[in-house]
């Protein structure tokens, strides 16, 4: 006896604001279309909240710097609180380096270039976006960038 075909997926559902509204606990799945509104909502929402975690946490940065008491009288208490000072700065740099990338991401997801290679125009693939919300490029696409570079010389860090 053969299997009955999977139930179709709810139309999509969009509110007044015209948004898609996720099913609850939704997770994109290789059984449906690829990059259909429910999986750009999806990813929509994941960088959304990236992006505002690593806002809130670039404020509370700059508030504990301000907080801080940088008139330690013993030399390597100021160095410790110098130390951290400068590790946070750097992984806050970072962070900010990231925002640009989110919003890259977003204007693809409006654009509907989201989840496809830049150079091949190739699926990237659901795997792939869910570790790297930002990818750009192919697992294959981003190897080859990477060897090129090597062999070129250039390296990021």
């Amino acid at each position: 006896m053969g299997s009955s075909p999977p139930e179709p997926m709810p139309p999509y559902f969009r509110d007044s604001t015209m948004t898609v509204k996720l099913p609850p606990d939704y997770r994109p799945s290789a059984d449906e279309e690829y990059m259909n509104p429910y999986q750009l909502e999806y990813f929509r929402q994941k960088l959304i909240s990236w992006k505002e975690e690593l806002l809130l946490e670039s404020r509370e940065t700059l508030e504990y710097l301000r907080e801080e008491n940088w008139q330690e009288a013993d030399m390597v208490d100021r160095a410790s609180v110098e130390a951290d000072a400068n590790l946070e700065l750097r992984t806050r740099n970072r962070y900010r380096k990231l925002i640009p990338k989110i919003d890259a991401a977003l204007r693809r997801i409006e654009d509907g270039s989201y989840g496809y290679c830049e150079e091949s125009g190739e699926e990237i693939g659901i795997k792939r976006l869910e570790v790297r919300l930002i990818a750009t490029m192919s697992v294959e696409a981003q190897e080859r960038h990477e060897r090129i570079k090597r062999q070129q010389g250039e390296f990021d860090f």
